[in-house]
């Protein structure tokens, strides 16, 4: 009897199980499709609003100390009379109130975009917030500086310009550049080239967040130093800045014992919180920004190599083999066939990996070298007074961008400073990025030599000389396109096909608890569908007994493939192993009636998207997509992982074999029921005949 009680919860569950579904099947048809959109466009709607979460709270830190301080200063006269000692020039009341409106506003524009991302505050409602507050903001610090430069002179008097003036500047220009980017975000959103939202990480998320603690903590340490040491605020600004990003120039320290004591939170707090600024940043470049281009890279490379093939006349080796005198002619079979085309596509993927860690590497080795050079230009015109020649300038900038900070040349100028501050807020993730992508190349290749030299002098391995050097002709090889490694890991098929162990795990498999208990419970499914088998094949029911037993193929590859999830590198499956997946799943390699000659370009679905569905389980129509290894809809294209990809697969197998099976029961319940009924009837029938024949004897 059923509990009226659980009708509605289980009802809303079932409702939450599907909406999650949902969500988690348009986030693969986007990730699929990911080799296909304009890197252009990955970067309007991603990358321009982060870099717009990132530098709007800079930008608005910066309008606080151009606020706080006066604009103009007199330079005394006299042996010691600079700028940075001069006497303080009141502001007028009309620069002062038009400044604090422009951060207010700034500080709005920082409000709505954070709201959107966090999905509090729609995109139509947001962005022209966010757009007009930072263009309104931009234009009314550069009135302002306008004015301050030509509109207010002091006659008879050697007047500077303060550090607050030069943080207008850099605020002014970080408002207008982000606002344009913006621009270009909703423009790509309104031309539905993406959705009028943000589908970011948690950790892009969160990536405003942290860089508005971070300036908050800096701006704030700096109020207490200012108080402590009795600094102006913002040469403790310029402090707390090269402390913060243990650069350590020198020229400011602290003096008290209240001031040394301070720095040591102070200095641990804000590296943690800096840490996780440029740990979202990473995030952002190294990981997904790598995917998107490296996806669109695989792409431009697949379509050079099918046009390639059609120029050299080998496009039949591209086309699905149907006849006997096909295979004959062509002198393969359709498997050997595909086979073929996979092994292309591996290659496609090789050379991609490669160019795409190399250009990685140019485009952030560039930025370095930019930010090197051009930040020594700014330093060297910024330290005229001190006679900076513009080498010394380049040896200043870059042990500062190298943290190494020994302190023997120092910006004492109002410019040189605020510039400072900002170069080095930008230098440090930079260097960050260039050290990770030396990681996957430079160092690598280094790391490699190494170990080479090593097995040939102190530190020989436990192989032969003749087995070294092999190996390692195999490896320099192996940087060429022929990957044997990949080849040999794993031979036979997993399943009932052979297993064996992925080699060079070091990490191992991290199982969480939901991950146990999911492969807790397939063990437990596993052994009752292989008893059900034994019991089908016992009574003879040939039928049973092969579900059972494809059901319990299913439950098994289940598990073995929930172990390579969290291998490191990625797994990397064979064509034969990929060849029985498929064939669990209701594929079949040697079939061509779902296979298909890869396109050069994809063409559009009929209603303006592209045409692609990778692999299809859907038993109703099986062979009404086809789809080619090299082609847009191979389970190798796009950005999901191979295990992810079959796991997600397998998973869509079984659910549906379950359901197939439930149902069989229902039906087999139903069968018994009724007859039990007509059996009934059949009695009581027979039973009351038999009375009316008694009472009509008697």
């Amino acid at each position: 009897m059923n509990d009226p009680g659980l009708d509605e919860p289980i009802q809303q569950t079932s409702k939450n199980v599907e909406q999650d579904r949902k969500d988690e099947i348009d986030f693969q048809k986007e990730d699929e499709q990911a080799f296909l959109n304009p890197s252009r466009w990955w970067f309007a709607s991603t990358a321009f609003p982060l870099l717009a979460g990132t530098f709007g709270p800079m930008a608005s830190a910066f309008s606080v100390c151009a606020l706080v301080e006066n604009w103009r200063v007199i330079v005394p006269h006299g042996p010691g009379g600079n700028e940075a000692h001069g006497i303080d020039v009141k502001d007028p009341g009309w620069l002062i109130a038009i400044n604090t409106i422009s951060l207010f506003l700034a500080l709005i524009a920082n409000l709505a975009l954070l709201l959107n991302m966090a999905r509090r505050l729609s995109f139509a409602v947001a962005q022209p917030i966010t757009i007009i507050g930072w263009f309104i903001s931009s234009i009314l610090l550069i009135a302002l500086v306008v004015s301050a430069t030509y509109g207010m002179e002091l006659p008879g008097q050697d007047r500077a310009l303060t550090q607050a003036f030069y943080y207008a500047i850099i605020a002014s220009g970080l408002y207008f550049i982000i606002a344009a980017l913006m621009c270009v975000t909703v423009y790509g959103a309104y031309q539905k080239h993406y959705p009028q939202e943000f589908k970011l990480t948690m950790s892009q998320r969160t990536l405003m967040l942290q860089t508005i603690s971070f300036m908050v903590y800096m701006l704030a340490g700096a109020a207490v130093y200012w108080h402590v040491e009795g600094w102006k605020y913002l040469d403790a600004v310029y402090f707390t800045n090269y402390t913060l990003l243990t650069v350590g120039i020198g020229d400011y320290a602290p003096q008290t014992h209240t001031g040394r004591a301070l720095l040591f939170p102070y200095a641990i707090g804000g590296i943690v919180i800096l840490g996780l600024v440029v740990g979202s940043i990473r995030s952002l470049v190294l990981e997904r920004g790598k995917k998107k281009l490296g996806s669109r890279m695989i792409e431009k490379k697949r379509q050079q190599l099918i046009k390639k093939m059609h120029k050299k006349g080998q496009h039949d080796k591209l086309t699905p083999i149907s006849t006997d005198e096909q295979a004959d002619e062509l002198g393969m079979t359709e498997r050997e066939r595909r086979k073929f085309e996979f092994e292309l596509m591996r290659k496609i993927q090789e050379d991609a990996s490669n160019r795409q860690k190399w250009n990685a590497l140019f485009v952030s080795g560039s930025a370095w070298l930019v930010l090197w050079l051009v930040g020594a230009a700014v330093f060297w015109k910024a330290e005229h007074a001190q006679e900076w020649t513009y080498f010394g300038a380049l040896y200043f900038a870059y042990t500062s961008l190298l943290t190494i900070g020994y302190g023997d040349y120092k910006n004492f100028s109002n410019s040189g400073k605020p510039a400072f501050v900002f170069w080095s807020l930008l230098a440090v993730p930079t260097l960050t990025i260039v050290i990770s992508n030396m990681g996957d190349t430079v160092v690598k290749g280094i790391r490699d030599l190494t170990d080479y030299l090593g097995e040939f002098t102190v530190l020989p391995g436990e192989r032969p000389t003749k087995q070294r050097a092999k190996h390692i002709v195999t490896n320099i090889t192996s940087a060429f396109g022929k990957d044997q490694d990949r080849e040999n890991m794993m031979e036979d098929p997993p399943g009932t096909l052979g297993e064996k162990e992925q080699p060079n795990n070091p990490q191992g498999h991290k199982h969480d608890a939901m991950i146990e208990a999911t492969d807790h419970l397939a063990v437990e499914a596993e052994k009752e569908e292989s008893k059900a088998a034994e019991a089908a094949a016992a009574q003879g029911d040939e039928v049973s007994r092969d579900a059972h037993e494809y059901h319990y193929q299913l439950i098994r590859e289940f598990r073995n493939v929930m172990r390579h999830l969290d291998e490191n590198p990625p797994r990397k499956y064979t064509y034969d192993e990929w060849a029985w997946y498929l064939k669990l799943m209701g594929e079949d390699e040697e079939n061509q009636l779902s296979h298909r000659k890869p396109p050069v370009k994809v063409q559009n679905d009929g209603k303006g998207q592209p045409d692609m569905q990778q692999g299809t389980v859907d038993d109703a129509t099986p062979h009404s997509r086809q789809w080619s290894w090299l082609g847009n809809r191979s389970p190798l294209m796009g950005e999901t992982g191979e295990a992810e990809w079959v796991l997600e697969r397998l998973s869509i197998t079984l659910e549906k074999e379950l359901q197939r099976k439930h149902e069989r029961k229902i039906k087999k319940r139903k069968e018994k029921r009724d007859n039990q009924e007509m059996v009934q009837k059949a009695s009581s029938s027979g039973g009351s005949s038999h009375t009316l024949e008694q009472q009509g004897s008697r």
